[in-house]
Formats: C-alpha cells, structure tokens, sequence
C-alpha cells in the first residue's frame, strides 16, 4: 500500500498455534506471530486474508491430525486477530498511494517506429549500452519495435523512457525539445535535441529581442527549450527559442486573466 499497489482490500496474515499435553486431552491455542509454537507446540496454523475472507493458508502440523471443531476453532480466532492487525495498518495508512513508490522497481513498454531500431542500439550496441549504463537499467528491444524498459525505481526509469523517446523521435514541427547547445557560429547555435540528432535555431530565433550576437544569449552547454520550426527535404531540422519563449508569455498572460 505505502508503494502505491493497488490492492482491493487490506491483507494481513496471523498464526494460531496449538500445545497440549502427552495424551492430547488437555490443549490451549494461542494467537502468534513470532514462532514460539514453531518449537515448543505441535501446530503452527497461518491464515492470511482481508475482512472479506481467507487468501491463504498453511499449516505445520507435528500432531496427526485435526478435527473439524478444532479448524472451527482455529479460523474463528485467525479472524479475530486478522481484523486487529488490518486495523492498527488502516490507522497508519488507510490505501494505497495514488501513485507509485518513487523506490519501486518499474517495467513499461514503449512503441517505435521499427526504422528507428538501429539508432536506437548504435553501432555495436553503443548507444542503448550508454543508456543501459547511465541509469542502470535493461533496455530490450523487439523487432517491432516494441521496446521493455525495467529499472530499480522511477528516477532511472524516467529518464532511460526520456532518453529513448528523444533518441526515436519523430521530429515533427510544433515538438517543443529541451536540448544542449553542441556548437556555436555567428549565424546561430546547434542544439542536440537527442543523441545524434541536432537542429539549428537561427541568431534571429533566440530571444523575442534583438540579439546582436550569440554569445548575448547562450554559451556551449546550455540547455534550452526549444520549438521544431521546420524539417526540410534534407532532413534538417531548424528550430527557434523565440517561439517557445512567446508561448510561454502568453499562456501566463492567460492565466493571469
């Protein structure tokens, strides 16, 4: 429940343990979760379920057997303690989180376009190993196109998603990147929109303002938001800084009416 499974119902398990004396006359049965009965008594009986009924049993049994008023016994009592223990967890956290546990372990499959496969992997695998590498998870790829992606939580699966998803990219104008300055001329700056993928934004597209040059703007390294303006026949890619930046003045122009 703390990490966001979506359980029906609140389970809990419990133990009902058995001793009795050496001709089996005389018997007592105990509530338990610790295991006592596992050495000094001749049963050890877990029930496990929600307020609904039982999900599961088992039972270690040193005695030959039991009779059905002992199971009556047994069950009615593994009920009672069940609903205690279902309370005092329904006092903590009463369901699950509506999200998943950033710790969780994750697994998602995403869709590419199967041309996209080889770029993806890179020459002898370079490019899905680094991906693999950086946020230590397993990348598996079907012919398809369909991709698994598994990691140890949801920071590493996050970004290997992003970085996929960047890297298989359809660049379509209107797709707003988030991408690094790889290269600076006097006409403009490369930016990397996914590795191996760069497009131009234009000196004229870097600011709504004036820029007299580069340099006034951004240096290599930077990362900046940036809008596919256009994709030519030669697959070049060119983008503009100017048109994110008006769509964000003015959707908080909107919401400040």
């Amino acid at each position: 429940m703390d990490a966001g499974v979506p359980i029906k119902n609140t389970c809990a398990g419990i133990s009902v343990g058995r001793f009795s004396d050496e001709n089996d006359q005389n018997e007592v049965f105990v509530t338990d979760i610790i295991g006592e009965e596992d050495f000094f008594g001749d049963m050890d009986f877990k029930v496990s379920g929600t307020r609904e009924g039982i999900t599961g049993i088992q039972l270690d049994l040193k005695a030959r057997g039991l009779t059905i008023k002992q199971i009556d016994r047994i069950f009615a009592q593994a009920k009672r303690g069940r609903f205690h223990i279902i309370e005092q967890m329904e006092s903590v956290i009463p369901a699950p989180r509506q999200t998943i546990s950033p710790f969780a372990p994750r697994l998602i499959t995403i869709t590419i376009n199967p041309e996209k496969i080889g770029k993806l992997i890179g020459p002898g695998g370079k490019m899905i190993r680094a991906i693999q590498d950086k946020w230590g998870v397993t990348i598996e790829v079907e012919d398809d196109g369909t991709v698994f992606i598994s990691a140890p939580n949801g920071e590493a699966i996050a970004g290997a998603q992003t970085e996929v998803e960047a890297l298989t990219a359809e660049i379509k104008v209107g797709t707003i990147f988030t991408g690094k300055v790889v290269s600076m001329k006097d006409f403009g700056v490369f930016v990397e929109l996914a590795a191996g993928t760069d497009g131009m934004c234009h000196i004229s597209e870097l600011a709504t303002g004036y820029v007299k040059q580069v340099t006034d703007v951004v240096k290599i390294g930077d990362v900046i938001k940036v809008k596919v303006i256009n994709v030519d026949d030669q697959g070049r890619i060119k983008l503009s800084r100017k048109a994110v930046m008006m769509d964000e003045q003015k959707a908080t122009e909107a919401a400040a009416h």
